[in-house]
């Protein structure tokens, strides 16, 4: 993709997902994340007024007379997203691939967090570690965001979330609101996710494509594994392949669900043929 034609997509997907962020996403951001970073600012003298639940009794027999905590809304928050590169990512069958729902997904969640003075970084995995840049304010860093998930090339194709969000635990010492977007095909990540949940505010966003959850009666199709790049004959006709597959794929989204939930986390789905907008507000409103 040469430097023209990416800034031109850069610009068309600024365009859409900065009017969903102004006019949908923005007051739903704010009041599902406002307020997380309550901290103590101070101890002063009681004046009338103020409310007797915030006396600090300690201080208060210290002194001999009344003193109150005052408490200040850490307004700065810190948003991590953490996007899944692998090669089945690059897989749809109807308007878009599972990485261009990423990116309009991602792009429009870093410009509601812009609104709300917020810094936004971001994590690109396979089964490696293939980008991290850290969290930042600004349009122009969002834009650098944007451009980086449209064009950036992984150096493999295969996927380790376990070792994703290990380093999101290693590298954000402070509390994050982390959004992970993957196709969640994988497992092994309970243990890691526990941990990661119990400091950060965890949520995964699912994309997915419909013909990925049966496979179609088809006869004898080559099929090309895109995280390993193995070709084989696939004899669709057969009940018994068709079943072992969907069993198969429905273990790795329970496997997802389960894990996500019990570590406290939240869970969104988008197929790439509906919209995500939807999904987003719903989820938004069901948490403010």
């Amino acid at each position: 993709m040469d430097t023209k034609e990416l800034l031109k997509k850069v610009r068309k997907i600024e365009i859409k997902t900065r009017r969903l962020s102004d006019h949908i996403f923005g007051g739903e951001y704010h009041s599902t994340f406002k307020g997380r970073g309550m901290t103590f600012s101070e101890v002063r003298q009681y004046q009338f007024g103020d409310d007797v639940r915030n006396i600090d009794w300690n201080v208060t027999a210290r002194y001999s007379e009344p003193y109150i905590k005052v408490f200040e809304e850490e307004r700065e928050l810190t948003m991590m997203l953490v996007a899944d590169v692998s090669g089945s990512e690059f897989f749809g069958t109807d308007k878009q691939f599972k990485n261009e729902i990423v990116t309009e997904i991602a792009a429009t969640l870093a410009f509601s967090a812009m609104q709300n003075n917020d810094k936004i970084g971001l994590i690109l995995f396979t089964d490696e570690i293939e980008l991290f840049i850290p969290p930042k304010k600004g349009k122009s860093h969002v834009l650098r965001i944007i451009r980086e998930l449209l064009e950036f090339k992984p150096s493999s194709k295969k996927t380790d979330l376990a070792q994703a969000i290990k380093y999101l635990s290693n590298v954000m010492k402070k509390k994050a609101i982390v959004f992970v977007l993957s196709d969640f095909i994988t497992d092994g990540y309970e243990q890691t996710m526990k941990i990661a949940a119990n400091k950060h505010d965890i949520t995964g966003i699912r994309i997915y494509d419909q013909r990925e959850e049966k496979i179609p009666s088809l006869g004898i199709v080559q099929m090309e594994d895109e995280e390993t790049g193995e070709l084989a004959l696939i004899n669709t006709s057969s009940k018994k392949i068709r079943t072992n597959y969907e069993v198969y794929y429905k273990e790795r989204v329970a496997y997802f669900k389960e894990t996500f939930k019990r570590s406290g986390a939240g869970v969104i789905d988008v197929r790439t043929d509906q919209s995500y907008v939807k999904k987003l507000l719903g989820y938004f409103k069901r948490r403010s």
